[in-house]
């Protein structure tokens, strides 16, 4: 049943979302904190948000770090509003997400 339901999200998702995009908007937008090679960086290695965060968490973040920030289990807000439209929005999250395929919570 989680691999169906996993299929059916990522079917629904690669209609919504443009990977190729979200790699742009990265670089223009992300890659200044955000690293994707485990080689540091200001902000969290996009590969360990893509390991630990689901898809729609990563979207109510970049929309709103200020509100998100304590539920993603930090103490202080370091991520700026970025100037990104909706689309874009879900395009970097599908990006991010697509940079692991194996995800902490299909262990449960």
């Amino acid at each position: 049943m989680k691999l169906l339901t996993f299929l059916f999200l990522i079917t629904i998702t690669i209609l919504n979302a443009d990977i190729e995009n979200g790699k742009d908007v990265y670089a223009q937008n992300c890659a200044f904190c955000h690293r994707t090679d485990m080689k540091g960086g200001m902000g969290k290695d996009f590969n360990l948000v893509s390991y630990s965060r689901r898809k729609e968490n990563i979207v109510k973040y970049v929309t709103n770090p200020s509100k998100m920030f304590r539920k993603f289990g930090y103490s202080a807000n370091a991520m700026p509003k970025l100037p990104l439209n909706e689309q874009e929005i879900k395009d970097v999250s599908e990006f991010i997400d697509a940079l692991q395929p194996f995800k902490e919570w299909m262990k449960q």
